[in-house]
């Protein structure tokens, strides 16, 4: 049996992926509930004290599929203008989307804290088709560079 190349997660691994995680915005994959084929989106990102948050508008194709189904996929990192791509750091993360419902008693709080990191939002964050949705994780994967695999779980990532 071949060797895993993925190796469990050092605290070198998980400081990184907590920085990844502070990105303002990722890509989100979803199921499309119309066929059920991947779909994937650019997300505002932020963190609120209970983890990985975003806003969307329930005009957009991410929330009706997060609504028929929290599975999804987050794709975090960028590659820098120069090098090759995959030498970059990364992390995909699964997770389970949980709508916040306007009346919820910690919308309040997350709405001040989410306009501290994307004050643009403004603009719209008050608009009744926008919601916030936490994103709680479920397992990541960081690829660090080559050789530089590691799986970390929810609890690695708090």
């Amino acid at each position: 049996m071949p060797k895993d190349p993925v190796q469990a997660a050092t605290p070198e691994a998980i400081a990184l992926a907590r920085d990844l995680l502070a990105l303002p915005h990722a890509a989100l994959a979803v199921t499309d509930p119309a066929d059920g084929t991947p779909a994937i989106s650019r997300i505002a990102l932020g963190l609120s004290p209970d983890g990985p948050v975003t806003l969307i508008s329930s005009l957009s194709a991410h929330h009706a599929a997060l609504q028929a189904d929290p599975a999804c996929a987050l794709l975090l990192g960028e590659p820098a203008a120069k090098g090759d791509p995959l030498t970059h750091p990364r992390l995909m993360l699964k997770a389970r989307a949980e709508f916040v419902a306007p009346d919820d008693p910690a919308r309040p709080a997350l709405r001040d804290h989410w306009l501290q990191t994307h004050p643009k939002a403004k603009l719209y964050i008050d608009f009744a088709d926008f919601a916030f949705v936490r994103l709680h994780p479920v397992s990541a994967l960081l690829n660090a560079g080559f050789g530089k695999a590691h799986r970390l779980s929810a609890d690695d990532l708090k």
